[in-house]
């Protein structure tokens, strides 16, 4: 009987050659039944990887892979559409190339990561949009592959890899304050649904000021929740004005534009005295002269290109501390076209 291989090894199990790599390569891919069945055979037929693809392995591809989101309303996807500019430049005035995948869900941006890595087309990645229970960076963490993320690994104690990330909820927290100030005591959340990392960071910082300037007031009236879409940015406007609200807090730009929608719609002649801030400063808040929250995207990439640089450079050294950055609160005196948007 010949060596055993991958096809031979796979036609002996029922299995897809796929399969039998993934349970070499990455396991986390495999069902568990499938992949004792499978390791059983392997370690029986006395199989060994192919020398020649594993000293592949080990050249370097001078390639980083991220995953990239579609844009949904041409507000959502400014900032990572800045991001990924500013990724291509850094990466490659560090003689690195950028390779965006696109992915349905994150099982299939991990199995396309590590099918990537596996055969040498890429030495590293860079995820963005993580959230709480993210396993992406904890997996290729274990895998070896290096990896740093745009965002912290959301209620996760144990760190993994490096991360930069943005202060929302103390940018929200000033916004909020300053709307105090102003003289405004019901001022509205505009939020997404719960559990979104940014999303509950943004409302905490919200939620601080608001308890600190107002510590017995019931906030659950001035806080509603929904997608992240212009839609229920004037639903979410329209439900807080009934309650009361003077003024909006919103986590994202699209959000917010939604709720100067419905205030413009519904009072013509004095929607400016009823304060709006979103998130992001997009080109369409600074456009209209929406105040918004700002994101120092270029500090970030510089960060993680270093840091992952460092990585590949050194595959054992001590990770850095991950950094959070502050935002950058721009308040402006909004003004909306001429016919709004119709709700």
């Amino acid at each position: 009987m010949g060596r055993p291989t991958l096809v031979s090894l796979a036609k002996e199990l029922g299995v897809s050659r796929q399969t039998v790599s993934n349970v070499l390569n990455s396991p986390h891919l495999v069902k568990p039944e499938t992949r004792d069945r499978v390791r059983k055979a392997i370690e029986a037929s006395g199989y060994r990887p192919n020398q020649a693809a594993q000293a592949l392995r080990k050249q370097k591809s001078g390639t980083l892979a991220m995953r990239i989101y579609p844009s949904s309303d041409g507000i959502y996807g400014a900032v990572m559409d800045r991001f990924l500019h500013r990724l291509v430049s850094e990466a490659r005035a560090r003689s690195y190339n950028i390779m965006p995948i696109t992915a349905i869900d994150d099982r299939d941006e991990l199995q396309q990561l590590c099918a990537l890595y596996d055969k040498g087309s890429i030495d590293g990645c860079l995820l963005s949009g993580t959230s709480e229970h993210d396993e992406r960076p904890r997996v290729l963490a274990q895998r070896q592959i290096p990896v740093v993320t745009f965002g912290r690994p959301w209620g996760d104690d144990e760190l993994s890899h490096y991360w930069v990330d943005v202060d929302g909820a103390g940018a929200t927290a000033a916004a909020t304050r300053d709307f105090l100030a102003r003289g405004h005591e019901r001022i509205g959340f505009v939020g997404i649904e719960a559990g979104s990392g940014p999303g509950d960071d943004r409302r905490r910082g919200w939620q601080e000021a608001m308890t600190q300037a107002q510590p017995h007031v019931d906030l659950s009236q001035m806080d509603t929740h929904g997608v992240d879409s212009i839609e229920t940015g004037v639903s979410a406007a329209r439900e807080l004005v009934a309650r009361g609200a003077t003024a909006f807090v919103c986590p994202s730009d699209s959000l917010a534009f939604g709720a100067l929608v419905h205030l413009r719609n519904a009072f013509p002649d004095s929607y400016q005295t009823m304060p709006v801030i979103g998130f992001d400063d997009s080109p369409v808040a600074r456009a209209l002269g929406m105040s918004s929250v700002g994101q120092p995207v270029e500090m970030a990439v510089h960060l993680l290109v270093e840091a992952i640089i460092e990585q590949l450079k050194d595959p054992e050294g001590t990770l850095p501390e991950p950094v959070l950055l502050q935002g950058s609160v721009t308040m402006r005196e909004p003004v909306m076209p001429v016919s709004p948007a119709q709700e």
